[in-house]
């Protein structure tokens, strides 16, 4: 009797505090705000890029080369970036967290283009041999795109092309503090820079496709560059085209 009287006691108390903690847990998940996933992600669509993956919600498809791909949601992540170019005590300030993002694909794009074709034709890689003329950057003292930068860093050239780069930054971020102000509506990565007239007179399916090709070509641009100047660089590799 006394072993069933206890046993029935025990019971009692452990249901009491199970119940307890049931009640609790409840009211702590009704207490828990919203998860900022919900507002990240688009769960009615999956990705076209990692489609086991829901689709970013900011990536929409709209912008040229948009196919979803951002596996870490870094497009979704709620950040004013203007305060890298404004000063802190202007009130009216706004960079989307894409725009900034945009902006900075497409630069890092060109530049990539630029230099993936500026490697290769200072080593010769197209059939021609393309220096800058005077006897300081001639193949004897350059011997290969691999040891340019520091020849021209004790030369003094590299300071020089720091500064005129600087001054470009300086003068190209104007327009994002008017973007950021609202004073602008421009598009990431638009500088008005068609001297050959390649997006004059064409539809608006037509300039979509041109800037796809665009990003496309840059992106593949920054994985080249990546790679010749990571290859180039290895131990024992060979400093001269083709590299290996």
């Amino acid at each position: 009797m006394k072993s069933a009287i206890i046993a029935a006691s025990l019971l009692s108390s452990a249901a009491a505090f199970t119940s307890n903690a049931g009640s609790q847990s409840s009211s702590a998940l009704k207490a828990m705000p919203d998860r900022m996933w919900d507002s990240m992600v688009d769960k009615t669509e999956r990705s076209k890029a990692v489609p086991f993956l829901p689709r970013a919600v900011n990536l929409d498809g709209s912008l040229p080369g948009d196919v979803g791909f951002d596996p870490f949601y870094l497009s979704s992540i709620p950040k004013d970036f203007s305060g890298f170019i404004q000063p802190p005590q202007w009130e009216e300030k706004g960079i989307p967290t894409l725009y900034w993002m945009r902006e900075a694909e497409l630069k890092h794009s060109r530049v990539a283009m630029l230099a993936w074709f500026g490697w290769l034709a200072t080593d010769g890689a197209f059939g021609v041999t393309l220096r800058f003329p005077g006897e300081i950057y001639s193949v004897e003292n350059i011997p290969t795109a691999y040891e340019a930068h520091n020849a021209l860093v004790s030369q003094g050239s590299m300071g020089f092309l720091l500064l005129a780069v600087g001054f470009v930054e300086f003068c190209t971020s104007a327009v994002l503090v008017e973007v950021a102000k609202g004073e602008s509506d421009r598009e990431a990565g638009d500088y008005m820079l068609d001297p050959l007239n390649f997006l004059k007179g064409k539809s608006d399916e037509e300039v979509k496709r041109m800037k796809t090709r665009e990003i496309a070509n840059g992106r593949l641009a920054m994985l080249a560059f990546g790679g010749v100047a990571t290859q180039t660089a290895l131990e024992g590799a060979n400093h001269a085209f083709p590299y290996f």
